[in-house]
């Protein structure tokens, strides 16, 4: 059996000048297909995740056999590439919003340099979890009163997995507009998450 080298990670990519590329139900979803494509293929353990409407927070690990600059390239090559498809059919002018002039490209629709910070210990394991699932529920974003209210983060899945007797392991399945989406497996100790987090539930 291989260990990974990384340890898991908070991960943020924001859209291009913070245009609210996210913004589009349908964006998300192409985000949520890849992270789901990654997790199908063993690339990344996903702990947490909220999708903003400029940008996305993730804590993911990226598993053995896998470079963690490859993995972060390929998903935002890949999302990028299928938003430019969908734009190309839905929103040609909007597109056009996102041409620059790289030797590399047409569209870029990624600000370039994510961050990727390593979380070493609980506390701030346990902080960024937080920071993640809050994200929708601030002042200045408002889109939900309570952070288990906002369809595109796991926090549903840590105010129902705190308050269940399951044990210590969850298959975690995130129902997102009437979508069974099967995304990760963590092992989180059910005391752990706080009930200030919260869309997702448990199976055996």
């Amino acid at each position: 059996m291989q260990f990974t080298q990384y340890h898991p990670q908070f991960f943020t990519a924001t859209n291009l000048e913070w245009k609210p590329l996210l913004k589009e139900g349908k964006h998300k979803d192409i985000v949520i297909n890849s992270l789901r494509f990654l997790v199908k293929n063993n690339g990344v353990k996903i702990y947490s995740f909220v999708i903003m409407p400029n940008h996305l927070h993730l804590i993911w690990q990226i598993q053995a056999g896998h470079e963690r600059q490859n993995v972060q390239r390929d998903f935002l090559k890949f999302t990028a590439q299928q938003i430019r498809f969908n734009m190309q059919v839905s929103n040609i002018e909007w597109l056009k919003e996102f041409e620059v002039n790289a030797k590399d490209r047409k569209y870029q629709f990624w600000e370039r340099n994510p961050l990727s910070v390593d979380l070493y210990t609980e506390s701030v394991w346990l902080q960024k979890i937080e920071y993640v699932h809050n994200n929708p529920a601030q002042k200045k974003w408002e889109l939900c009163i309570l952070p288990e209210a906002y369809d595109y983060s796991s926090a549903l899945f840590y105010h129902t997995a705190a308050n269940t007797n399951n044990g210590d392991k969850f298959t975690v399945v995130i129902f997102q507009k009437n979508k069974q989406l099967i995304l990760f497996t963590p092992a989180i100790n059910k005391k752990t998450p706080s009930e200030k987090t919260g869309p997702c539930t448990t199976v055996s």
